[in-house]
């Protein structure tokens, strides 16, 4: 059985802010794929020495989102169609089981911060703003994580949990996602495990990403649903 799931106290170090920094700036798109990382560049902008900036391109390269490059530079990764295909293939398989035990496990307050987190999606589609409601709703796949309870589920996630949220920033049907994840939290709520395994389903294989050409119809943990646009 799953233990409880805690969030890091760790000291944050100079170079983790960094990387932190910049992984803001590429998952929201500030810095476009393939653009260049410059040691020198980003220790002036930021306000520090290169060596940190040097520490935080080295978590960023293990985290799969930098590229690294001969001597002090990097650019920012390319995601081609079949890494995208690979990441949405393993996203698939952790997807069903996590939503399936924060169904079964879920608390009062856990569904709390779930449920702030919807009504951010669901304000930023009503203010039309799009670059918010991709990042609700990646939140929201992060705090349904959470609520699953499964600290071995959660490193394993971790491991993953830059590139997936690059790929759940990607979206482009903001108003069918967050109406989709609406019915998941009733589901949540319900503790009704069957109906989140089939909504989880439907869920992954109703969003089309941007720049993603390689849904397939056969794909077998979708059972179909893989290349149907979400209608909302």
């Amino acid at each position: 059985m799953g233990g409880s799931t805690h969030d890091s106290t760790d000291f944050e170090s100079e170079a983790d802010r960094v990387a932190a920094a910049i992984r803001d700036q590429i998952l929201d798109g500030t810095r476009s794929p393939g653009s260049k990382l410059v040691e020198r560049d980003l220790a002036d902008e930021l306000g520090v020495s290169r060596v940190p900036v040097r520490d935080a391109l080295k978590t960023l390269v293990g985290e799969g989102l930098v590229t690294p490059r001969p001597r002090t530079w990097a650019i920012v990764r390319e995601f081609s169609p079949a890494d995208v295909a690979d990441l949405n293939e393993v996203r698939s398989a952790l997807e069903v089981l996590t939503f399936r035990l924060a169904a079964n496990r879920r608390t009062r307050d856990g569904l709390a911060r779930l449920r702030d987190v919807l009504d951010t999606e669901h304000e930023a589609v009503r203010r039309n703003d799009a670059a918010l409601a991709r990042r609700a709703a990646a939140d929201f796949h992060e705090q349904v994580t959470m609520l699953a309870g499964n600290d071995l589920l959660h490193e394993i996630g971790g491991l993953l949990k830059s590139r997936i949220r690059w790929l759940l920033l990607q979206h482009e049907d903001v108003d069918g996602v967050a109406e989709e994840h609406q019915a998941l939290y009733d589901a949540i709520a319900e503790r009704d495990v069957a109906r989140v395994s089939t909504l989880i389903l439907a869920h992954m294989g109703n969003i089309r990403y941007l720049d993603d050409p390689t849904w397939r119809d056969d794909d077998p943990l979708l059972g179909g649903a893989v290349g149907v646009e979400s209608t909302g």
